[in-house]
């Protein structure tokens, strides 16, 4: 009896360690941010509006979900899949990275969040 129990406390013990290995592992950001874009944007396969967005990081099954929303005009939210890249250290202050297409047009292809310890690649 006594040896169950023994083995009982040290299965929690080992179970309690790896949900804490594992949160402390994955990268850490908030579920809603805000993000003003000042000239148009494509995300996905949608173009944005310049303008200021509210971002939520959600999951769809196993993927990184982030829905973008106008603050101010009116219109469907606009989703686009992204993954997590741990960064070195929390992120100072917010950025975005963008290329240009075929059609001279900003594309999103990265976002970090100010005090944000992973960033957003799409």
């Amino acid at each position: 009896m006594r040896l169950l129990r023994i083995v009982g406390v040290t299965v929690c013990a080992l179970i309690l360690a790896a949900v804490a290995l594992a949160g402390a592992n994955r990268p850490v950001v908030r579920d809603t941010n805000r993000i003003i874009f000042q000239v148009p944007i494509r995300v996905g396969t949608t173009l944005l509006p310049a303008g200021e967005y509210i971002v939520r990081h959600t999951m769809e099954g196993q993927d990184h979900i982030m829905v973008f929303d106008s603050v101010k005009r009116k219109g469907p939210e606009v989703k686009a899949k992204c993954t997590l890249v741990r960064l070195a250290q929390k992120a100072e202050r917010t950025t975005n990275a963008f290329q240009m297409n075929a059609a001279n047009e900003r594309v999103l292809v990265e976002l970090v969040f100010q005090g944000e310890i992973a960033k957003h690649v799409f």
